[in-house]
């Protein structure tokens, strides 16, 4: 083989049943797998060696970038009674801040971690869309775009969902002062993604969707006339929406709609594989077995669910049903798929008193189990061909580092669960490849000091007298 072709050679790789000895990867020029070979008998010559055992990157679902630069500054009592909606008033106050270079230097710095912690797609919620004091910038994608070109410059692969954010609240409400920049019609949404595919074109690391920011900021015809726009441009791409984070929220939909927010879009709605229904917290049974049959993907964001005091998603029915999830880092307070698997098991685990709850008779390790279900999903959400070292999907890819205290003198059967459910020091992700470039080497990123120090002027200039 020419030692200058797209190849590495894994000792282990984790590939669809588990792990399998002496992998050969090959990628083309685009960044996508061509071959995948295992069992070999020893290493071609001439090919680099993976300098530990190989698995797939991470897709993460749900992502608030400007959220990232406001991570812990809020964990005090707001008022007497705290909660979600206290929180999102301090969001609120903090977005109104936000410039485009503040954006593209959060957005930078973030999609850095995550890298570097083995995430190589994110799916952008992108909702900060105007000026400051809600009047659009003369290129509508002004802001998206930045968060589009921050992707490119670290590396990681991205799904822009530009937001449609309409009313304040059921019943088509007035929208609230400090929602001003999130503002739009589906047409002007529309417009603004027409902007975005002219400007950067789609292709293997870059996907365009929508995002309808929830029931409560949308009405029915608004969203039928989103979609419609939608697949006219982009036929098939992805939908996600904030769909039942909290209870508040559910009561307000019935009062008003006559029916609890999963139940009312799976019955408008053909909600399938393309639709992401984000903190689908709040649903009952019936919803729980509906929602799984529709092969719709759950998005689970556990470190900000549990920070928020949302509640906890019933992911045992859900996955006996048959249902697909993915996880993402959402808010930011935490930037570590690890943490939302462990916290998806031990919520359950808690509310139901046992150890492995979310094991199934056919994967008995539950860390596979969740892993292989949060790649899966996680990919399916992206609308991209990523999440697993197959032939025809993107070349992402993390190297774990087999000195590591979690893994040293362990078996294959063992590593994911101490991966997963082990936190002891620094990450055991030790290489990172997105599209086939090594984007972290040795626990750092290739741009980390720049992007870090452009972050933190953004942070300074946010936080002065904030």
């Amino acid at each position: 083989m020419n030692p200058t072709s797209h190849a590495l050679f894994a000792g282990h790789a984790w590939l669809p049943g588990g792990w399998r000895r002496n992998v050969l990867l090959e990628w083309d020029d685009a960044g996508q797998l061509r071959a995948v070979t295992p069992d070999l008998t020893r290493a071609p010559e001439g090919v680099p060696q993976a300098a530990g055992p190989v698995m797939p990157g991470m897709p993460n679902l749900h992502s608030h970038a400007f959220q990232r630069a406001m991570a812990g500054l809020t964990e005090y009592r707001a008022n007497p009674t705290d909660s979600f909606w206290s929180w999102r008033d301090l969001m609120y106050r903090f977005a109104a801040r936000i410039t485009p270079d503040d954006l593209g230097a959060i957005a930078g710095w973030l999609y850095v971690e995550m890298l570097k912690a083995g995430y190589t797609s994110v799916c952008e919620f992108h909702y900060v869309h105007h000026a400051e004091d809600g009047r659009r910038y003369g290129n509508p994608a002004e802001l998206a775009q930045r968060a589009v070109d921050a992707a490119a410059d670290t590396g990681i692969g991205m799904t822009l969902l530009p937001v449609l954010y309409q009313y304040s609240g059921f019943g088509a409400q007035k929208p609230r002062d400090d929602q001003r920049r999130f503002i739009n019609t589906p047409d002007q949404l529309l417009e603004l993604i027409d902007t975005l595919r002219r400007a950067r074109p789609e292709h293997g690391a870059l996907r365009y969707g929508v995002a309808p920011h929830s029931l409560r900021a949308v009405s029915k015809d608004s969203l039928q006339t989103m979609l419609d726009g939608l697949d006219a441009m982009l036929p098939g791409a992805p939908v996600h929406i904030h769909i039942a984070e909290q209870t508040a929220e559910v009561d307000a939909c019935l009062a008003t709609e006559g029916a609890r927010p999963v139940q009312w879009l799976l019955n408008r709605f053909d909600v399938n594989a393309r639709w992401c229904l984000v903190h689908a917290t709040h649903v009952d049974a019936a919803e729980t077995g509906a929602l799984a049959n529709s092969g719709a993907v759950a998005g689970l964001c556990l470190t900000t669910e549990a920070n928020l005091g949302d509640g906890i998603f019933p992911a045992h029915d859900y996955l006996e049903a048959g249902g697909v999830f993915g996880v993402g880092s959402d808010s930011h307070i935490g930037v570590d798929w690890r943490a939302e698997l462990r916290l998806l098991e031990y919520g359950q685990r808690l509310v139901r008193r046992q150890r492995n709850v979310l094991a199934s008779a056919q994967t008995v390790q539950v860390a596979d189990r969740l892993f292989d279900a949060a790649l899966a999903g996680g990919a399916r959400a992206t609308g991209r061909a990523t999440g697993a070292l197959i032939a025809g999907a993107r070349a992402d890819w993390i190297v774990l580092d087999p000195q590591h205290a979690d893994l040293a003198e362990q078996s294959p059967d063992t590593w994911l669960s101490s991966v997963v459910f082990c936190e002891h020091g620094e990450t055991p992700v030790l290489d990172v490849y997105a599209g086939g470039e090594k984007v972290v080497e040795r626990r750092r990123h290739r741009h980390e000091e720049r992007l870090y120090a452009v972050y933190r002027k953004a942070l300074a200039r946010l936080l002065l007298n904030a």
